[in-house]
């Protein structure tokens, strides 16, 4: 079966709706939780998830509010922190793998962290058992492929297309999917621009979707209560996990 990863902004609108949310969609389906960690330059993502990213530290998020949220939810469904370098190195790298071990949080997702300044700090990851996911991109040419997922783990993160979440481009992934299975069998999901409409196409020649955007728009909505959004975002989760194993 094909798994799903859910992103959501860490926080917003508060802590606990973070927690409540996290275990409708554990419920609804969802494999594996991405706990977004607000900041104030998101540089891969767009305007849907930056603006909660930008709400969230309005309303005063901070680290122990991730931790809080991670120490609730991670024994409960597969948790993995997605975040920008910035924090992680101000506060150092090894006290969040600290507190990830403690929590049980499975992975670290840093877009901004490229393979190769990556290499300095995986002997650390790897010490914790804990995965630092890997990104490919169809502008990767085969040879850097090869040398960035021959020790991935957990999973590998392929981008859809250059650019930043929530674009909806569409571009030709069989090549890069084909580069990817020709050096590994970790597995290979794939983000940015998945939703209920694109999901099915989208999951063919991998092994499960990661979706970010499409359940943002729903949390952004002011004029739904916040059961309201729990219900609509756990519905939509269902849906796509469906849509991707039709």
């Amino acid at each position: 079966m094909k798994k799903l990863v859910a992103y959501i902004t860490t926080g917003y609108p508060d802590k606990n709706f973070t927690i409540d949310l996290a275990l409708s969609l554990k419920e609804a389906g969802v494999d594996s939780l991405e706990l977004g960690i607000p900041f104030s330059d998101p540089v891969a993502d767009g305007p849907v998830i930056e603006a909660a990213n930008l709400f969230a530290l309005e309303r005063g998020f901070s680290m122990a509010d991730l931790l809080e949220v991670s120490e609730a939810v991670a024994p409960r469904i597969d948790t993995l922190w997605m975040g920008y370098f910035n924090p992680f190195y101000h506060r150092g790298v090894d006290y969040f793998l600290q507190k990830a071990k403690g929590y049980g949080v499975s992975g670290f997702i840093i877009p901004d962290l490229p393979h190769e300044e990556a290499a300095a700090y995986r002997p650390m990851f790897d010490e914790k058992g804990i995965a630092l996911i890997e990104f490919v991109a169809p502008t990767d040419p085969p040879e850097r492929i090869a040398r960035i997922v021959k020790d991935a783990r957990k999973f590998i993160y392929m981008v859809a297309y250059a650019g930043i979440t929530g674009a909806g481009k569409s571009e030709s992934l069989e090549e890069t999917i084909d580069a990817v299975r020709a050096h590994t069998d970790t597995p290979l999901y794939i983000g940015f621009g998945v939703d209920e409409k694109t999901a099915k196409e989208k999951a063919r020649g991998v092994d499960g979707v990661i979706v970010g955007s499409a359940f943002i728009r729903i949390l952004l909505k002011e004029n739904l209560t916040k059961s309201q959004k729990i219900d609509k975002i756990s519905t939509l989760a269902r849906s796509i996990k469906e849509r991707i194993n039709e």
